[in-house]
């Protein structure tokens, strides 16, 4: 059993024009960051971080234009890599974070390791098409699973994500590095951190 994490901070980081939001559970260990997929905020990783703040720090973020985060006129990968790079600084905990990219916000996870040290990458979050997105999750967990309806944002970011400039960025990063991070495997399902979070939570202790 483990002792009972501590409780969840707020906090703000960056200027008015590129604010981001992000929620804390524990002082101290391996900072475990948890990103969301588009259009959903950082309580999506509620449940899981509560079990994480006894071993290590965990923070979940808004992405800019999303939950408490500012909105930007233009969502680029590097800009976007780079202030998640300013935050985790800022906690200063002086360990290698692990990345963890709910859906989308995994090319978000990978494009931070390919530039700064990253002890592991770990994506969650692959719907089959025409599945039922909430399948498994329990009803007292749904409520973090509810998206936004901004179709403006979701294709600015899409554009950010997987347009021609994020391509050919992909194209051109180096794989050996010092900083290159494993990549935990995939996990099925659209919100599988929600279906047991419990056992979500175990899987990053470990790599931890």
């Amino acid at each position: 059993m483990y002792p009972r994490p501590g409780r969840r901070t707020t906090h703000a980081h960056g200027t008015p024009d590129n604010l981001l939001v992000y929620d804390r559970w524990g002082r101290y260990g391996r900072p475990v960051v948890l990103l969301h997929g588009l259009l959903y905020d950082r309580t999506m990783w509620w449940p899981v971080a509560a079990d994480l703040g006894d071993c290590c720090a965990a923070v979940a973020v808004d992405l800019p234009g999303h939950g408490e985060s500012a909105p930007r006129e233009q969502y680029h990968l590097d800009r976007l890599t780079h202030d998640l790079a300013m935050l985790i600084s800022r906690l200063d905990l002086r360990r290698a974070p692990i990345l963890v990219g709910h859906a989308e916000a995994t090319l978000i996870a990978e494009s931070f390791a390919d530039r700064y040290a990253t002890h592991a990458v770990v994506s969650v979050g692959t719907a089959a098409a025409g599945g039922d997105a909430l399948a498994g999750v329990p009803e007292s967990y749904r409520q973090f699973a509810v998206p936004r309806d901004d179709r403006a944002l979701l294709a600015a970011y899409r554009e950010c994500l997987t347009g021609p400039a994020a391509r050919a960025r992909s194209a051109t990063r180096s794989r050996i590095s010092v900083g290159e991070a494993p990549r935990a495997p995939r996990r099925d399902g659209l919100f599988p951190h929600l279906c047991d979070p419990a056992a979500s939570a175990a899987t990053l202790r470990k790599l931890c």
